[in-house]
């Protein structure tokens, strides 16, 4: 049996990482922030599936809490055979604001964060001899729309940097790059998605079951559906 771990596990794509991999009978270990909301989404699961699942309350812009996931996923004790490293949020703010706040907690959680988390695994990984990441970019990495395409970018090339580094260690390393995806990211981050033609969506459980299938298969470039592979 394996166990997987999925920071931001609690909504939209990692909410739906939790799901499949609870469906095909993987323990879990979910990151989020909202403790209350962590527990009740580990209950739904342990119930429906009959698998465990710890949960670790954890901000991954605080680096105190990243290194505590990190200690997690290093524990020789308690292997984590898959990490997803999914957590994210929309960012509007424009290069040029003088506020750069957002774009420090931006950069903080979805590089920073990744770079530590991404590491502690490999290193786990490597020394067993096997394991898969995944970590969550985004078909904007490929233009430029702000900080956001420039995190994402960097999440891409990041993960083929790390999956060189693993190369024959028996460790894969994926980069999944999603599009347009039917979860509450888009109203979180304030983005108007009413004019987008319905042909650009994915639903995030097929987005998941593609990507699964990519990594367990060793890809190192995870792009959902023929059409944004097309795109």
């Amino acid at each position: 049996m394996a166990t997987a771990l999925v920071t931001g596990g609690t909504s939209g794509i990692g909410a739906a990482f939790a799901r499949a991999l609870a469906a095909r009978g993987d323990d879990l270990v979910l990151v989020a922030r909202n403790l209350e909301r962590l527990d009740e989404h580990a209950a739904e699961l342990r119930e429906k599936f009959g698998i465990a699942v710890e949960v670790i309350s954890a901000d991954l812009a605080l680096h105190d809490d990243a290194m505590r996931v990190a200690a997690r996923l290093e524990d020789p004790e308690r292997p984590i055979d898959l990490l997803v490293n999914n957590a994210g949020f929309g960012l509007h703010t424009k290069l040029l604001d003088p506020k750069v706040e957002i774009h420090e907690n931006a950069i903080d959680v979805m590089i920073k964060a990744v770079l530590m988390l991404g590491g502690a695994a490999g290193r786990a990984m490597k020394a067993r001899g096997q394991g898969r990441i995944i970590n969550v970019s985004s078909a904007s990495g490929w233009i430029t729309q702000g900080n956001y395409s420039a995190i994402k970018a960097w999440v891409r090339v990041y993960s083929e940097s790390l999956s060189n580094e693993l190369h024959g260690t028996g460790v894969t390393v994926t980069a999944l790059c999603p599009g347009w995806v039917r979860t509450e990211f888009h109203e979180r981050a304030g983005i108007r998605t009413s004019a987008l033609p319905s042909v650009v969506w994915i639903d995030a459980d097929r987005l998941v079951a593609e990507a699964l299938q990519d990594a367990d298969k060793g890809k190192m470039l995870s792009i959902p559906t023929k059409r944004w592979k097309f795109a």
